[in-house]
């Protein structure tokens, strides 16, 4: 016991030591943290998990000869201190290893170890590529693992959606997804003859992209384009697309010359390259939700500005062809590096010239051609609209004022005050008269003058040259009514301030010119025979508008 006492007070006493002063409530123990320590947690990972599955327990799905080694020959280029000089890289090729579940607990792992979101993740899979009817009988995509059943292939093989849902919860805002397989029955896939048999005739475009709709800042590769096959080749010993991919990250791809190849150059690098190869059978295809200044790179250190880039992975701008001082560049997807200074930009398909402009570009500006087209249609329009008013009530349409025409001037501004939200301001006008029928076969003549101002701020969708609108809009009515009978003669006013809605369409007819139609409801409140009453107001407008 007097041990256990002095032992006490021996840790009593150090807790109490000279680092506190009189006017401490208790003393700070320093804590001494290496420079190199504190460097360590902070720096970002840089993972890999590659999968190449060869072989296959159901002898109906024929052996893979090099997908094993492509993911061993794209392993050591990743590994390479001098090249990927990538922290972790996990390669799986056994078949213990490439079974389902041993895939997704590979995945699931992967998801515990790559922790921080400027983590740099890269999954790889090298195998056959199927389709099958889920459960619900949608056709579905699958990754063909080692222990996959022929005739059972909902339940045994590696659906794309569970392949999404895993790759979808990766924390890093910096992963890339590399998908070295097809599913058009041939080259490195296979279908069931049923299948086969009912997806005959069918074009490629009717398969879905399975990963187009991944989370931000992710990269979907594909070694074909949906419905191609990807190919392996003996001369290469390889996959074709990955024999590339493995070729470009020696540095080949860098084509802005900045040290590094990032995983755009690599793919871009690849897909020309395989597309030559194939004679054009095999085309490579990217889908990119986030390209920005901080791109995923694979191999290398940028060690220098880079050469000015254009680039653009957009759907949209497929087939058309980048031309840069009149020169031909490139086909679309894909980017170019150039020299910097002014330079007319021009993106074209055939005789038709969507955008030309003259930009000026720096040593290591990236830029997306979107941007450029963007840019090129105006984003502001002044239409000169006419239409008619009237109230929603029959009531107020007979005592107060019927339906009456009207003519404005609608500005609308887009993607203010952010990105597919407007900013719109309306003015009508209108003066005429009419007549009220205060009893049967009796009616009144009156002049009158409405006027209203209004001010909305719609969402926007936008599809090519149409632009449907729709959102809150708060307004003001004039109405003033005079009168000139024997009984009466005199005015009367009204004035309110009231919330409503509206919602419109506009239709570009080239690069200026527009046609326009909208409607609104307002709700305000009228005193008819002495009783106040809320009641719409409404309003329907078209006309031409000029973009500026």
């Amino acid at each position: 016991m007097t041990r256990l006492l002095f032992l006490l007070l021996a840790a009593l006493t150090a807790c109490a030591g000279p680092s506190a002063t009189s006017g401490d409530k208790g003393g700070l123990v320093p804590l001494r943290l290496a420079e190199s320590d504190l460097s360590r947690a902070y720096t970002p990972r840089r993972l890999a998990l590659l999968v190449g599955v060869s072989a296959f327990d159901d002898p109906r799905w024929r052996d893979l000869r090099f997908s094993a080694k492509d993911a061993i020959d794209l392993g050591a280029v990743l590994k390479d201190p001098t090249r990927g000089h990538f922290d972790q890289v996990r390669v799986l090729t056994r078949p213990e290893e490439t079974t389902k579940e041993a895939i997704l607990a590979a995945l699931r792992q992967l998801r515990r170890e790559a922790t921080r979101p400027d983590d740099v993740v890269v999954v790889y899979l090298s195998a056959h590529g199927t389709l099958a009817r889920d459960v619900r009988g949608e056709l579905t995509r699958y990754l063909v693992t080692r222990d996959a059943s022929y005739r059972d292939i909902p339940q045994t093989a590696l659906s794309m959606d569970a392949l999404k849902l895993e790759f979808e919860q990766l924390p890093s805002r910096r992963r890339l997804l590399v998908l070295a397989t097809c599913h058009s029955g041939s080259g490195k896939s296979l279908l069931p003859r049923e299948l086969e048999a009912e997806l005959a005739g069918i074009k490629s475009g009717f398969y879905a992209r399975p990963l187009e709709e991944s989370s931000r800042a992710s990269m979907v590769f594909a070694a074909s384009d949906w419905g191609e096959t990807a190919r392996e080749d003996d001369s290469l010993r390889n996959d074709i697309y990955t024999h590339f991919l493995v070729e470009g990250l020696g540095g080949a791809a860098d084509r802005n010359g900045d040290g590094a190849v990032t995983a755009t150059e690599a793919h871009d690098f690849s897909r020309r390259r395989t597309f030559a190869f194939t004679e054009g059978r095999q085309r490579p295809s990217a889908e990119i939700l986030e390209v920005g200044a901080d791109p995923v790179i694979l191999a290398g250190r940028i060690d220098r500005a880079g050469q000015p880039e254009m680039f653009s992975y957009n759907p949209r701008l497929d087939g058309f062809t980048l031309k840069v001082d009149g020169e031909p560049r490139l086909e679309l997807p894909g980017g170019t590096a150039v020299g910097p200074g002014r330079r007319t930009v021009e993106l074209t398909k055939g005789d038709t010239v969507l955008v030309r402009r003259d930009v000026n570009v720096m040593q290591g500006q990236r830029l997306p051609l979107e941007q450029l087209l963007s840019e090129a249609i105006p984003r502001r329009s002044l239409s000169l609209v006419g239409g008619m008013v009237s109230f929603a009530d029959a009531q107020s349409r007979r005592d107060v004022l019927p339906a009456a025409p009207q003519v404005g001037v609608v500005l609308r501004l887009e993607d203010v005050p952010l990105e597919n939200l407007g900013l719109m301001v309306d003015v009508g006008f209108g003066r005429g008269n009419r007549t009220l029928q205060v009893a049967p076969g009796s009616e009144v003549p009156f002049g009158y003058t409405a006027l209203t101002l209004g001010v909305a701020a719609p969402y926007l969708w936008r599809w090519e040259r149409l632009t449907l609108f729709a959102g809150p809009r708060v307004a003001a009515l004039y109405l003033r009514r005079s009168f000139d009978v024997e009984a009466f003669s005199g005015g009367q006013r009204y004035f309110t301030v009231s919330p409503g809605v509206v919602a419109g369409l506009a239709v570009r007819l080239g690069e200026r010119l527009e046609l326009t139609a909208q409607s609104q409801l307002l709700l305000t409140y009228v005193v008819v025979d002495s009783r106040g009453q809320a009641v719409g107001f409404l309003g329907g407008h078209a006309g031409v508008g000029y973009r500026f």
